[in-house]
């Protein structure tokens, strides 16, 4: 028996649709992959870029708008309770809050790839007063372009990105330099 015209394009349509929408899914994460790292290139080449204006569920409260803290500098720290090296640098965060939050300085820690339990516990357990908000899946974290937990960026009042601390960072003197230089309002902080 000999097959039509028809069945034999059906044939190859049956091949070539996988094809073609892996291709394209790459093509996507491709894109989507480039455009999260556009923060971490940025300040690799000196440049200061906007931060992604994102909304997050607060651990308490109301959600949390990104852009709703302009004319105030913001200390973004993206943390996980699995995170060992963030259970250091908490109380760190802590002092640092309890010490500038006066002159206008926020610190707002986001729980990234967490579940909401352990993540309350971790805020329970160190004490922690700053506000916190949920980035469930990491989709906030791959948009600043973090390479894991602990990851700290420095915003400015006006919004735009002035430095980072790309991994744990338990020096007080290196967090007491980034904190003078970002309430000083210097275009690179440390």
């Amino acid at each position: 028996m000999t097959s039509s015209p028809l069945n034999r394009w059906i044939a190859w349509a049956g091949l070539l649709l996988p094809v073609i929408l892996l291709v394209g899914l790459f093509a996507a994460g491709t894109a989507h992959h480039q455009r999260d790292l556009a923060v971490s290139v940025a300040l690799a080449r000196g440049d200061t870029p906007p931060a992604p204006p994102v909304t997050l569920p607060a651990l308490s409260g109301p959600p949390v708008a990104l852009a709703g803290l302009r004319g105030h500098p913001v200390i973004l720290n993206f943390w996980a309770s699995w995170c060992v090296p963030c259970r250091e640098e908490a109380p760190l965060l802590e002092g640092i809050w309890k010490q500038f939050s006066g002159r206008g300085l926020i610190v707002l820690g986001v729980d990234t790839r967490d579940l909401e339990a352990p993540g309350r516990a971790f805020l329970a357990e160190y004490r922690i007063t700053y506000p916190n908000v949920r980035d469930p899946d990491g989709t906030v974290a791959r948009q600043f372009g973090t390479t894991g937990v602990p990851e700290t960026f420095f915003i400015s009042a006006d919004g735009r990105i002035r430095g980072k601390f790309p991994g744990e960072q338990i020096d007080p003197a290196s967090w007491q330099a980034a904190v003078a230089a970002l309430l000083a309002g210097k275009t690179h902080v440390p």
